[in-house]
């Protein structure tokens, strides 16, 4: 593949940004920087607020991406990287999530202009910060599973979220909002009605809504709060039950750095 980390003579360096929930603030120290230093800013503006790529240099060029078909943008990117400048292609929260990375890095390849990717923070991720809680408990769930409704793109037969909730771990459902009837219906056939959910409204920024509920209710809480669109759910069978302290800390516990007693 065509990656490379420095500027080089030739092409520019197209950087995959994640911009993480939507602070500005969340965005990574890499990732201002790769902004600063593009000659063009390639956005998706119904996730990435303004205010993320606003570090924008004052002669860089600032193309929001949502109204562009996959060949708009790389025509696009081509351009600017092929007349040796720097693009800073912005994802909403990590590139590797749900972000059509990997059809964009094709084309890049094809032409031989170099790419990389700049790892942001997700909205589950931010979520769980955000309410101060954590997706693993010891001897109660180690596992996170990330998934995400059924929209235009299917999804695999095996990963039905009632095939995926018998494991009874910790689960990000993406896409939640505008299907959490269908996504109620699905998790109440695996798990106990009354467990956990959170219910996080474009966390991290001025019009967030974190709110608890269970799955019983969950569908009728996001109606009800009016969060259809742009809503994560996290589904929490470990909240509320004790667990086990992490054995990493016990007196008794060696490791390569302590002697345990």
């Amino acid at each position: 593949m065509a990656r490379q980390n420095k500027k080089q003579p030739g092409p520019g360096l197209v950087s995959f940004v994640g911009a993480g929930p939507g602070d500005p603030e969340l965005l990574t120290v890499r990732g201002r920087k790769a902004i600063e230093d593009a000659g063009l800013v390639l956005y998706a503006g119904s996730l990435v607020p303004l205010a993320v790529v606003a570090c924008a240099g004052a002669s860089a060029r600032l193309v929001n991406s949502v109204p562009l078909t996959l060949w708009q943008n790389h025509a696009l990117v081509r351009e600017a990287a092929l007349a040796g400048q720097n693009v800073a292609r912005v994802h909403t929260g990590d590139p590797s999530l749900y972000g059509a990375l990997r059809e964009q890095a094709e084309l890049l390849d094809q032409e031989g202009i170099p790419w990389r990717v700049i790892p942001g923070v997700t909205a589950a991720c931010a979520a769980a910060a955000a309410v101060g809680i954590t997706f693993t408990v010891p001897e109660i769930t180690q596992t996170l599973v990330i998934s995400r409704m059924e929209g235009r793109i299917p999804m695999p037969d095996n990963e039905r979220m009632h095939k995926l909730a018998t494991f009874e771990t910790s689960m990000a459902i993406y896409l939640a909002g505008r299907a959490a009837e269908n996504l109620g219906h699905e998790l109440s056939r695996a798990l106990p009605r009354e467990t956990p959910v959170l219910c996080a409204h474009r966390v991290s920024q001025p019009e967030e809504k974190l709110i608890w509920t269970d799955v019983e209710n969950m569908a009728a809480c996001i109606a009800e709060h009016n969060i259809e669109s742009q809503t994560i759910v996290l589904v929490l069978p470990a909240e509320g039950k004790t667990g086990a302290p992490s054995r990493l800390y016990a007196e008794d516990f060696s490791h390569a750095f302590r002697n345990g007693k």
